[in-house]
C-alpha cells in the first residue's frame, strides 16, 4: 500500500469513522445479515470498502423511515447480496417515494395543525370541544387523529 492509496480492507474504527456510525452499530448490522466482514489473523473483523456503500445505504433507507426489516429485505433483493449499485439505488428509491410523500404530508400536517385540536381526545383545550366533541376523533382509531388523518368535518 503506498501513502497516497486507500487500504483495501478497513478495520472496524475505520469503517466507523468514514460512515458516522458506532462501532456497536456495525457489530449489529452484521449479526443480523445487513454487512459482512472477514477476519484477521487476530480475529479482528475486517470490512471491504465497499461496505461503506452498503452501511451508507442502510442509513440513508432508516432516514427515509424504513425499518431493518425493510431495509434486510431490500438488500436481498440483490443479486448474490451485492452491494447496490447506481441502478439498484434508483430503483429501490423510487419504491420508496410514496412512504417519503406520505412523511412529508404528515410532517406539513404537523406544522399545520399543532396549534389547535389534535384529535387526540383529552378534549382539554377549548377547541377540542367545537373539532372534536365527546371525542368523536376516536372513532377512528388511537392517538392524535386529526393529526394522522384528514381534519374534522368542518361543515
Amino acid at each position: 500500500m503506498t501513502a497516497t492509496s486507500e487500504p483495501e480492507w478497513l478495520s472496524i474504527g475505520a469503517m466507523s469513522e468514514r460512515t458516522g456510525v458506532a462501532p456497536s452499530a456495525l457489530r449489529f448490522y452484521e449479526s443480523i445479515g445487513l454487512i459482512t466482514a472477514s477476519r484477521s489473523e487476530g480475529g479482528q473483523r475486517r470490512f471491504s470498502r465497499d461496505t461503506i456503500r452498503r452501511v451508507s445505504f442502510v442509513r440513508a433507507a432508516q432516514q427515509v423511515g424504513l425499518s431493518l426489516d425493510d431495509i434486510s429485505a431490500a438488500l436481498a433483493s440483490l443479486p448474490d447480496g451485492r452491494t447496490p449499485t447506481k441502478r439498484d439505488w434508483a430503483r429501490l428509491a423510487r419504491s420508496w417515494q410514496p412512504r417519503i410523500d406520505e412523511q412529508i404530508a404528515l410532517l406539513e400536517r404537523l406544522r399545520n395543525r399543532l396549534d389547535g385540536c389534535i384529535g387526540c381526545g383529552c378534549l382539554s383545550l377549548q377547541a377540542c370541544q367545537l373539532y372534536n366533541p365527546a371525542d368523536l376523533a376516536a372513532v377512528d382509531g388511537p392517538g392524535p387523529r386529526y393529526l394522522l388523518a384528514d381534519p374534522p368535518d368542518q361543515g
